[in-house]
């Protein structure tokens, strides 16, 4: 089991684990579930760990991008709840800091060497196939991470993918148990139906039904409360025309950019482990051993594919890939360093274990010529002047909108132009009038009673606006006349569907009674859970039944449909499968049923971590 756990845990569980972190962080953007910065203020305390209040805001920060990106651009992120928001993020934590606080307690560890591996092959952060330390810096930095903050968040995950593998993997489930779902599973059902249909058309509705319904829900038909409003405009882009980046400037960013260029170097190496079956001195004295066979003419490779204990370099014959500075351990990366190609180096120790290292590479990195380079340069250094100026200007908004009556003044004074929406209520409307913020503004004491301006609100990151109420549209009834035909719609589907369903009861009595009904039976055979052409209502129904007790005695019952039909159903008989299952059909429902006890021990684990825990929420 636990050779299961760790196999697992470098193989496809960790390859998803770091899929799903650098997919998540890069959307973010920002250090939502670890950041190493201290913070004095806390949000919670799990067993006596704190969880900054810095985390929280950030991991609230991370769902509310999450959100969006799944719901589509149009989605307003700022429609969101934020004390539920807090709720689900901080539950989100402490459910995290409690599984790392479980996998430690039950001695779940991941080695450097193991993550260094895992870094290595990870497709994000290669060029061409092969790791390129540029490319993970690149990545990484995009996420708003260090190296070292990186490792860490990566090994906190795989301790946890650990523990959730070392639970789940241990459900099983007995013969019995299989056969019995399968039967379950695989039965199939014979039943007929008669269906009394809706027949709203021969429904006649009074002029009273009307007038009753029309009072009884006055607020329904009433026009939504609206405002137009006025609004000016700050677009970050259209400041990049107003500032200038130097040749000298230009060229003092491009020797930083190309500074950070890494060489590459591509080792491979032999491990033997310490602190297992062989202690320090007896893993020095092997890899001595096997320093002079290599120093006796024998194939490195060869000999780390028989006797390295590194398994995820080992088949490779010791070879892991190129790799830039910061990648491995420092004891390990000295060694290398000063190495030239095709050399050897002497015993090196690290915690891992001792090493023989030989260098099999060494890949310059190619630096782009200045020209290639020239507009992300110009870019950089202008959006720098631009978010400058950006902020001046919107404080000069802030600042002249707050003193003037309206938005033609600040308009003038900054070269800006005034813009109208159109008519939206407190739901929101099209383009701006969408956002959350400007829904409240404009419905703001301040803005709509007072008639000031609004202060200035972000939509986005490169986008600020000053609005004002022009016009206030408030509500007003509906005439029944222009109401009148949607009433009648409403009232014949109620009246028919109640009309059906009164019928089909009283049918359903008569059966129960031992009467026969008029009218003419649908027949289904042998539909299975999952049948094509049945109502997903009307199918869930019939697997609901009780097997009849007798053959000549079908068991009854009625169901509703969305349409307002209703539907009485006849089931005649249960059919249980007739084959025996093959092998490979036992093997899959034994998986599925085993995954599912496997997810259902570690859900009681987690519970059972939430209920033993001192948990304080602040």
């Amino acid at each position: 089991m636990l050779q299961n756990i760790r196999d697992n845990s470098q193989g496809w569980i960790a390859k998803t684990i770091i899929g799903i972190i650098v997919v998540l962080l890069a959307l973010t953007g920002f250090d939502a579930i670890f950041n190493a910065a201290s913070n004095s203020q806390t949000a919670a305390k799990v067993n006596g760990e704190e969880i900054p209040r810095y985390d929280l805001d950030q991991a609230m920060n991370m769902q509310r991008r999450q959100l969006a990106q799944q719901l589509g651009q149009d989605f307003d992120v700022s429609l969101l709840d934020d004390r539920l928001l807090r709720d689900s993020a901080l539950g989100s934590l402490i459910d995290r800091m409690l599984l790392l606080q479980g996998a430690k307690s039950a001695d779940f560890a991941f080695s450097r060497e193991a993550l260094d591996q895992l870094i290595l092959q990870t497709p994000e952060f290669q060029v061409d196939g092969a790791f390129s330390a540029a490319r993970f810096d690149q990545v990484i930095q995009q996420m708003g991470y260090s190296r070292l903050q990186f490792r860490q968040l990566l090994e906190q995950e795989m301790l946890i993918g650990q523990l959730r593998a070392g639970i789940s993997g241990t459900g099983f489930v007995t013969d019995q148990q299989v056969e019995n779902f399968a039967r379950l599973e695989m039965q199939t059902r014979d039943f007929e139906t008669l269906t009394i249909p809706a027949q709203h058309e021969t429904i006649e509705v009074s002029d009273e039904q009307i007038e009753e319904y029309y009072q009884t829900n006055a607020d329904r038909f009433r026009t939504p409360e609206q405002v137009i409003v006025e609004y000016v405009e700050l677009k970050k882009e259209s400041f990049f025309d107003q500032v200038e980046a130097s040749d000298e400037e230009l060229q003092d960013l491009y020797q930083q950019q190309i500074a950070n260029l890494d060489e590459q170097r591509r080792a491979a190496h032999i491990l033997i482990e310490t602190g297992g079956e062989l202690s320090d001195e007896e893993a020095k004295a092997k890899i001595e051993e096997i320093a002079a066979r290599v120093k006796g003419g024998e194939d490195f490779a060869a000999i780390a594919k028989e006797v390295s204990q590194d398994p995820g370099s080992a088949n490779e014959g010791g070879d892991l890939g190129f790799a830039g500075t910061g990648v491995y351990d420092p004891a390990f990366e000295d060694a290398l360093y000063a190495l030239n190609e095709g050399e050897v180096s002497a015993p090196v120790q690290s915690e891992f274990g001792w090493h023989i290292i030989k260098l099999l590479g060494v890949q310059s990195p190619e630096v782009p010529s200045f020209e290639s380079m020239k507009p992300e340069l110009v870019r950089e250094l202008k959006a720098q002047q631009v978010e400058q100026r950006f902020v001046e200007i919107s404080k000069q908004l802030e600042d002249a909108a707050f003193e003037a009556s309206d938005l033609t003044q600040p308009a003038q004074e900054l070269g800006l132009m005034v813009q109208t929406t159109n008519a939206f209520g407190r739901e929101g409307g099209e383009g701006i009038s969408a956002n959350r913020q400007v829904i409240q503004a404009a419905f703001s004491d301040e803005v709509l009673v007072d008639g000031a301006n609004s202060s200035v609100i972000e939509l986005d990151p490169e986008t600020s606006i000053a609005l004002r109420v022009k016009e206030h549209l408030k509500p007003a009834a509906i005439p029944l006349a222009d109401v009148r035909d949607d009433i009648v719609v409403q009232l014949q589907r109620s009246l028919a569907a109640e009309t059906a369903r009164t019928q089909g009861e009283q049918l359903l009595a008569e059966l129960r009674d031992g009467k026969q009904p008029d009218g003419q039976w649908q027949p289904v055979e042998a539909a299975a859970r999952s049948q094509e052409g049945v109502a997903p209502a009307l199918l869930q129904a019939v697997f609901r039944m009780p097997r009849p007790q007798q053959q000549d005695k079908p068991n009854y019952t009625g169901v509703a449909l969305g349409n307002g039909d209703y539907v009485v159903v006849r089931l005649n008989g249960v059919n249980e499968p007739e084959t025996a299952l093959s092998d490979e059909e036992k093997l899959n429902y034994r998986r599925f049923l085993a995954s599912r006890i496997g997810q259902q021990d570690f859900a009681a684990y987690r519970q059972k971590q939430q209920a033993a825990a001192k948990i304080e929420r602040f």
